[in-house]
């Protein structure tokens, strides 16, 4: 799957958000300043010929809605940073979060309740 920029990223957020829609009913979702009409309209037609966005034709318009799940993209993305940044570990995940001091503790004890079920999961299946 092809990595996108970070203005077409942008458009993807609207498009998974608002599940479809003309390109006047993206430009309303973006932040201050505001994008040129063209400028979305070009983006979203790149996302089409990148396979993320197609669209549904009414007369001279198009409907665009996403192709690509957010949950798709999201794991593409994750299992590229998983393998290119942390070795495929995710102790090495886990292990930046912690120092980086990016977790605090109620999420920690959260990953820890998760990994115990995960755990008693895993061994009621064997």
């Amino acid at each position: 799957m092809t990595t996108l920029t970070k203005a077409e990223e942008q458009v993807m957020q609207i498009l998974w958000d608002t599940r479809r829609g003309f390109v006047k009913d993206l430009l309303p979702r973006f932040p201050e300043p505001k994008p040129a009409y063209n400028t979305v309209s070009t983006i979203v037609r790149i996302l089409e010929k990148k396979g993320f966005v197609d669209h549904l034709s009414f007369g001279k318009s198009h409907q665009y809605y996403p192709v690509v799940s957010r949950e798709q993209y999201r794991a593409e993305r994750f299992s590229y940073l998983m393998k290119d940044y942390f070795n495929n570990s995710i102790k090495q995940v886990l292990s930046h979060f912690g120092k980086s001091g990016s977790l605090n503790i109620k999420e920690m004890d959260e990953i820890i309740r998760l990994m115990e079920e995960l755990k008693q999961k895993a061994d009621t299946d064997e």
